[in-house]
């Protein structure tokens, strides 16, 4: 009788295990990932060439199998750059259940919509949100990025016009962002600290602002032989532009805000000699390569900033998510700062605050027409 019972149960048994039910982490439903990006506005050079990054990042992991033995679905969101409308684009992704956030691109954006993937438990990757709060007050831990802080950029701008170009007067100016004040400030406090007497004008003039000319005779009241804007390019292609129609050749040097063909298009032959610190360039990095490659392929023109860092950003995530083995935040987050992985940008990792290691700034120059790094 026993014997009787036991074969079938056995066969019963067999049939189950052989049923495929989903299993968490390995199911056939996407991994959804969620862009935040600027894609319209004065800004949309820089969020639609971090698109690109994301979009052929993926395509090369989908092709491959996916991650986790599933595909990746993208949700993409325009926050204009702008906190109110970041603050919607976290609501909306997280209405699509995404599982991780590429993006913000621009600092005050990323501040705004953090708050939100924090109580959500979703990781967030930027690949050019640089206000050094971001990574080091602890409030966001999970939070990164794949480009280096300002506290670094503002060390780069002042070692090349103290210590390179032996400049003595700077004035140091700012679009009043959340990223351009930010910057500035942090060089003007390295200023302070090291030769108080370089530091000739320090003051800040809104974004959108059409006639910077009073905001420029204050430059040239204080005598300056060097200007260093922090901000995007809007505003620093007027001011350049009227520093110029006023005759005045002095250095100006920013950073990654206005490292952009958007910039040289708007200044005209005005930006000839302007400098700008940025990403340095790892153009010539084989998995670089292949990525402008297929970039020119698929949009038939040269990739635009923060393209490389945004593919390096799903490239890092999904590393992450394959050493996981899961989806779980905790997991996750513990695979991005403990492992490494090659990228177009170089072997990059993040240490604990979520900064990426293995990063850092070059300063560039328009020469003839475009932005070329000063070795």
């Amino acid at each position: 009788m026993n014997a009787y019972i036991k074969k079938p149960f056995i066969v019963m048994a067999f049939i189950f295990f052989m049923i495929p039910f989903p299993v968490a982490g390995f199911s056939g439903e996407p991994v959804r990932l969620g862009v935040a990006v600027v894609k319209t506005g004065e800004l949309a050079s820089y969020g639609i060439s971090g698109l690109r990054g994301v979009e052929l990042a993926v395509q090369g992991i989908n092709s491959r199998g996916g991650i986790i033995c599933r595909q990746i679905e993208l949700f993409v969101e325009d926050d204009l750059c702008l906190p109110q409308h970041a603050l919607i684009v976290a609501s909306k992704l997280l209405v699509h259940h995404v599982h991780a956030v590429i993006g913000h691109i621009c600092s005050g954006a990323t501040f705004a919509a953090l708050d939100t993937y924090k109580n959500a438990g979703i990781i967030t990757i930027s690949p050019s949100a640089t206000n050094p709060d971001l990574t080091q007050s602890g409030d966001y831990p999970n939070f990164f990025r794949t480009i280096a802080s300002d506290d670094t950029q503002a060390l780069v701008l002042v070692e090349f016009v103290v210590n390179q170009l032996k400049l003595k007067r700077i004035a140091v100016i700012h679009d009043k962002s959340i990223y351009g004040k930010g910057l500035a400030e942090y060089v003007k406090d390295i200023l302070d600290k090291t030769d108080k007497r370089k530091l000739v004008l320090f003051e800040g003039a809104s974004t959108g602002a059409i006639n910077y000319t009073q905001f420029v005779q204050k430059i040239k009241r204080a005598r300056a032989d060097a200007v260093i804007y922090g901000g995007y390019h809007p505003g620093a292609s007027k001011i350049v532009s009227q520093m110029r129609l006023k005759k005045m050749e002095i250095v100006f040097i920013s950073g990654d805000g206005i490292k952009d063909e958007s910039f040289i298009i708007s200044a005209g032959k005005k930006a000839e000699g302007v400098y700008a610190t940025a990403p340095r360039d790892t153009s010539g990095i084989k998995m670089a390569v292949e990525a402008t490659k297929a970039h020119r392929a698929r949009y038939d023109e040269e990739p635009g900033p923060f393209f490389l860092n945004a593919y390096a950003a799903v490239l890092a995530l999904a590393h992450a998510i394959e050493t996981a083995g899961t989806l779980d935040y905790d997991k996750v987050s513990k695979a991005l700062k403990s492992e490494s992985v090659e990228t177009p940008i170089g072997d990059i990792g993040f240490d604990e605050h979520g900064d990426a290691t293995g990063t850092g700034f070059s300063v560039f120059q328009v020469q003839n027409g475009v932005f070329v790094e000063i070795k």
